[in-house]
């Protein structure tokens, strides 16, 4: 994009930990951003920014001509596009909604045939990486969709991430996401348990971290822990979504006909109980 290109105008709903950071980045770069949520609250940080504040979803897709999303759930991406009152009720032909969020592959390209109804185009496109990459600028963004439209969100994207990588059709970003979740809840079980197996042999955990950290026996999921000091608070308050995305990789699978890892299913289900079970002291 030169200097004297417009800046498409994106609207932004969805401005958790997640989806905060990445709109900030957003604005910081000089796009005009509208923002829309249901608390006041979520946009009262963006007092000191550009960003305006939308009175409905409708309104915010009216001035948009990129919509992203950063909502939780499936039923809350249906909702904020397709209510009476929803982005698609606003948008304009000619603008892409970008679905920040982790749900069903499918629930993406139901809501492409109802978008193609007003010439919306639609890219999934959801991330991993967490608050603080989108603020240093390397989340990592997982997007399917036409080529066309990636290229055309691409901009937007490079203001919080590095890599940005296009895997194919619409759906293939979420189904990418889903099994990268899945790894890492299986990872998580299997770090819970080596720094436990290290402790009941003497060893110090830390030192054990900083090994893994260099050695080839390392993970994401043990390098999370260990930079936590081994508390494993955040792990269990990330619990329900682990659980929602395990849940529909394997529904995924199951309707693909496809036959799931035994052994990563079993980790994945060890991993969610044991963060379901109470801290040890």
């Amino acid at each position: 994009m030169t200097d004297d290109t417009p800046r498409a105008r994106v609207g932004f709903i969805g401005l958790g930990s997640q989806g905060g950071p990445m709109a900030r980045r957003i604005v910081e770069e000089s796009y005009p951003l509208t923002l829309w949520a249901r608390r006041r609250a979520s946009t009262e940080g963006f007092a000191d920014t550009a960003a305006v504040v939308a009175g409905s979803p409708a309104e915010l897709g009216a001035v948009s001509d990129l919509v992203c999303l950063c909502v939780v759930a499936d039923a809350d991406v249906e909702d904020v596009l397709l209510r009476p009152d929803g982005v698609l009720a606003g948008m304009a032909p000619g603008g892409v909604v970008v679905i920040h969020s982790t749900i069903r592959p499918d629930t993406c390209r139901h809501i492409a045939d109802e978008a193609a109804k007003r010439d919306v185009s639609v890219v999934d496109a959801p991330v991993s990486g967490g608050g603080g990459a989108a603020a240093e600028r390397r989340l990592l963004v997982m997007a399917g969709g036409e080529d066309a439209d990636v290229e055309r969100c691409r901009p937007v994207f490079e203001t919080f991430a590095d890599p940005v990588i296009h895997l194919g059709p619409l759906g293939s970003g979420q189904l990418t996401k889903l099994l990268n979740n899945f790894v890492f809840t299986a990872q998580v079980g299997l770090a819970l348990d080596t720094f436990a197996f290290a402790e009941r042999l003497g060893m110090d955990r830390a030192a054990i971290a900083q090994v893994l950290g260099h050695g080839s026996g390392g993970s994401r999921a043990a390098a999370i822990l260990s930079a936590s000091g081994f508390d494993t608070a955040g792990l269990r308050q990330a619990r329900p979504l682990l659980l929602k995305d395990v849940d529909i990789m394997r529904d995924v699978a199951r309707t693909a006909e496809v036959t799931e890892p035994a052994r990563l299913a079993q980790l994945a289900a060890h991993t969610l109980s044991l963060l379901n079970a109470p801290p040890t002291p």
